[in-house]
């Protein structure tokens, strides 16, 4: 099995309280007070008291296109992508040279080379490490991320394997997009990093982190315009739709008791319930059909309402969470789980 030896997430120093956050993109994007009282409505149900931004706010008036918003991506997101990486390295005893594999997962921005290239370069990892960058499943990816370590893990047991996410929400929100979509998306996500190192049997001796035992995906037919980004002249503009919490509930029960059937194991027996912070209305929806309460979710809760959503990030920031103020015992089953663009979802199964 693969063992998760450290988790580490990281943030920029930009912090801000949502109601400045939303001042911020009525000012900049809303062209009169209807739409900006609607704005101001959907930003306070969405149960989010803060969040952090790649840049201080008052530089976002100056990005006047893709290409400054991109390039100010770039320079962050390697920033913040080193930062999540070198602190997940020390919690796990190791150093960058020891990284046979890093996978890396943004949706947020363009980068050739890939993100892993330019963090690779800069902490000072191997010439032969090998790299997946991957880019287009969002939400789902940070739990995706850690399924296919397990996967290249089960054949390569003495490597050590990294995953590093890195996610600038508000540097692709678009200036001339009225619909609710954006509104809901900048009451919504945030700015943020998470970098995970996972070994394999081989070199698991001292680890306590919680072992992958299995993994399922799930890609859902005739779903592609539920979630995702149109690529345009001014960037990335958010498609959201407003079916995804019925997807949930018309889906991921069943994915849900295929993972663990194939466990003999059934919910009433998972201990941990790591879920991404979709917003309230998709972890009410989880909540409902897997028969589970807040306290259930709590850690998923708790990271919507100090950062938001930080897209393939968050469920990192709520494994981290769940780690170190949620200690499991030995033998504790844990679920995590993501939902993203495709619509897609994957899950993962934990055993401490």
């Amino acid at each position: 099995m693969t063992t998760i030896s450290a988790v580490h997430g990281t943030l920029p120093p930009h912090r801000y309280p949502q109601a400045q956050l939303t001042e911020l993109f009525s000012r900049m994007c809303l062209p009169d007070r209807t739409a900006r009282a609607v704005a101001n409505r959907i930003h306070t149900s969405a149960r989010v008291a803060t969040r952090h931004l790649a840049l201080p706010i008052e530089q976002y008036d100056e990005l006047d296109g893709f290409t400054a918003a991109n390039d100010a991506y770039l320079s962050a997101a390697v920033d913040l992508g080193c930062d999540a990486a070198l602190g997940a390295l020390k919690a796990a005893g190791f150093s960058a040279a020891d990284v046979d594999l890093v996978l890396s997962t943004t949706v947020t921005g363009i980068a050739v080379p890939s993100l892993d290239a330019r963090i690779a370069a800069r902490i000072g990892m191997r010439p032969d490490v090998k790299r997946v960058p991957v880019v287009g499943l969002g939400c789902l990816a940070g739990a995706a991320g850690i399924a296919r370590l397990h996967d290249f893990l089960r054949g390569w047991p003495s490597a050590v394997a990294m995953l590093v996410s890195v996610e600038l929400c508000s540097l692709t929100v678009q200036r001339q997009d009225h619909s609710p979509a954006n509104m809901v998306a900048a009451g919504l996500f945030g700015d943020g990093a998470a970098a995970l190192i996972a070994v394999g049997d081989e070199r698991a001796a001292g680890s306590t982190g919680p072992r992958v035992v299995d993994s399922v995906s799930h890609l859902y037919e005739n779903t592609q315009r539920a979630m995702g980004w149109d690529v345009g002249d001014s960037g990335l503009k958010v498609v959201l739709g407003a079916e995804v919490p019925d997807l949930v509930r018309a889906h991921l029960p069943q994915d849900v008791e295929q993972l663990l059937a194939r466990h003999g194991l059934e919910t009433a027996d998972i201990a941990r319930w790591i879920c991404h912070p979709g917003g309230p209305r998709v972890i009410e929806a989880v909540q409902s059909v897997l028969g589970l309460d807040e306290d259930d979710l709590a850690m998923t809760w708790r990271s919507l309402h100090r950062i938001g959503n930080v897209s393939s990030s968050s469920v990192l920031h709520v494994l981290a969470d769940t780690i170190t103020s949620r200690p499991a015992s030995p033998g504790d089953w844990g679920v995590m789980m993501a939902m993203g663009p495709g619509f897609c979802a994957e899950l993962v199964l934990l055993r401490w």
